[in-house]
C-alpha cells in the first residue's frame, strides 16, 4: 500500500479572504493554489507547508452563495506540530487568535510514552479547531 499518501483536507468557509489570511499570515503557510470555478459558483484554495505534490495540504473551499456551515459532530481537528508552543501560543493571541485550551500536558500519556504531550488548541475563522502539538 505505500503508493498512497495524505494529498489534502478540505474545508468550507464562509469568507475566503478572511480563511486566507489567517491560515497564511497567522499560521505561516503558503498558498499552493488557488482555483475559481464561476460555472460552479466555487473557489478552491490550497494551503500548507513544503510542497503541495510530496506534503498534506489542506483545500479551503468557498461555495459563492452558501454562508454558514454546521460543523457537525464528526469533526475532530487539524494537528499541527510547532516548537516552543508557549511562544507560539502568546504569538497567536496576540495576532487575536483565539486559543481555546491553552498550552499545557495531554490528560493522558500513551502506552509507549513516558511523560504527555505538551499541546494547545486553537479556532479558525469559521470555528474549526487545531491542535498545536510541541515537538522537540
Amino acid at each position: 500500500m505505500s503508493s498512497f499518501r495524505i494529498r489534502h483536507t478540505m474545508l468550507r468557509v464562509n469568507d475566503l479572504q478572511r480563511s486566507l489570511h489567517f491560515y497564511l499570515q497567522k499560521l505561516g503557510m503558503k498558498l499552493f493554489r488557488r482555483e475559481d470555478y464561476p460555472e460552479g459558483r466555487y473557489t478552491l484554495a490550497f494551503v500548507g507547508y513544503g510542497d503541495e505534490l510530496l506534503d498534506p495540504a489542506i483545500e479551503l473551499t468557498h461555495n459563492w452563495d452558501q454562508h454558514s456551515y454546521e460543523h457537525g459532530s464528526g469533526y475532530g481537528h487539524i494537528a499541527l506540530a510547532v516548537g516552543d508552543l508557549v511562544s507560539v501560543c502568546s504569538n497567536l493571541a496576540s495576532l487575536g487568535v483565539r486559543i481555546v485550551r491553552s498550552p499545557g500536558p495531554t490528560q493522558a500519556t500513551s502506552p509507549d510514552r513516558s511523560i504527555p504531550e505538551f499541546i494547545a488548541f486553537i479556532e479558525d475563522p469559521d470555528g474549526y479547531r487545531i491542535e498545536l502539538i510541541e515537538t522537540a
